[in-house]
């Protein structure tokens, strides 16, 4: 159908999502498309609200989870946005359809005496690939990075003098993280070892594979998942779980909420206040345990 393309070329140089972005986009148009073709829907005209609720009955029939309809609507209505700002339609007929409810997926984070045991007594090889894997770990405790921003970096990103990383987010923001001495001698180590290995190499990424090349999101990915396991039983161990422990872990020790959504980048404060549950029942936890009442209440129950 019509204005896809164009579309696509939106997210990716206006909007500047990213490549992950721009591919669920497209997985969710085609979908729709398919649902118009089998309505014999030729014109994006000819799509009203009653279409969209149609779609969306028949994905929950499918068993699709209400998230990802959710999701697939909200792409609907980036698209219909754009139909309007190219003056195809008058109207966003997606904003009319209501999404199912959903309930807060509060965040998974690992304990941190499980990221100590990982950081201080796990033992790591000593060649240049226990270098990288470990230093993989400490940035994204130290940071909360992202994935891509991690497998991203390059060296003129640090700035050592300042110790901080300057870090290109979403749509190509860029952020500035501090990070501590600790981690700053574990970066020279690893530089070190790994210019002398690759002192051929062209590109001025920071995380190399033992061949020389850049990482990428599978190899970072399965460093995580398998040292995570030998330290917790969190069911997901991901790149994703460190920058939720690493948020945890500030707000559990007073961090101001404004200051962690700087630091992870979140560009509205509500993505950061579904910290507070965890940091919450934390607290409710060591009150229980701490108040000079709560022997003497136990005798009462």
């Amino acid at each position: 159908m019509q204005y896809l393309d164009s579309f696509y070329k939106y997210l990716e140089f206006e909007r500047r999502n990213s490549s992950h972005t721009i591919i669920a986009y497209k997985n969710d148009m085609r979908q729709f498309c398919e649902f118009l073709n089998d309505e014999s829907i030729s014109l994006w005209t000819d799509v009203t609200s009653k279409t969209i609720r149609s779609w969306m009955v028949k994905m929950v029939n499918n068993g699709v989870s209400s998230r990802s309809v959710t999701r697939k609507i909200s792409t609907l209505k980036v698209f219909f946005r754009f139909l309007m700002m190219q003056e195809v339609l008058d109207t966003n007929v997606a904003e009319l359809v209501i999404t199912p409810k959903l309930a807060k997926r509060l965040p998974v984070f690992v304990k941190e005496q499980e990221m100590d045991v990982l950081l201080d007594h796990v033992v790591f090889s000593e060649d240049f690939k226990g270098m990288r894997d470990r230093l993989i770990l400490e940035v994204f405790y130290n940071t909360g990075m992202r994935l891509s921003e991690l497998v991203g970096l390059t060296d003129d990103q640090i700035d050592f003098s300042n110790e901080l990383f300057k870090v290109r987010g979403k749509r190509n923001k860029e952020r500035i993280i501090p990070f501590m001495k600790e981690l700053k001698v574990s970066l020279v180590r690893y530089m070190k070892e790994r210019d002398r290995l690759f002192s051929e190499r062209v590109k001025t990424n920071l995380f190399l594979t033992e061949k020389g090349l850049p990482v990428y999101s599978k190899l970072v990915y399965r460093v995580v998942n398998g040292y995570l396991n030998q330290v917790s039983t969190v069911v997901k161990k991901s790149p994703h779980v460190i920058r939720h422990t690493f948020a945890t872990a500030l707000l559990n020790k007073g961090a101001d909420l404004n200051a962690i959504k700087e630091l992870l980048g979140h560009s509205s404060l509500a993505a950061t206040e579904v910290y507070t549950h965890n940091s919450f029942k934390q607290l409710n936890s060591i009150y229980k345990q701490a108040h000079p009442r709560a022997e003497k209440m136990e005798d009462y129950i």
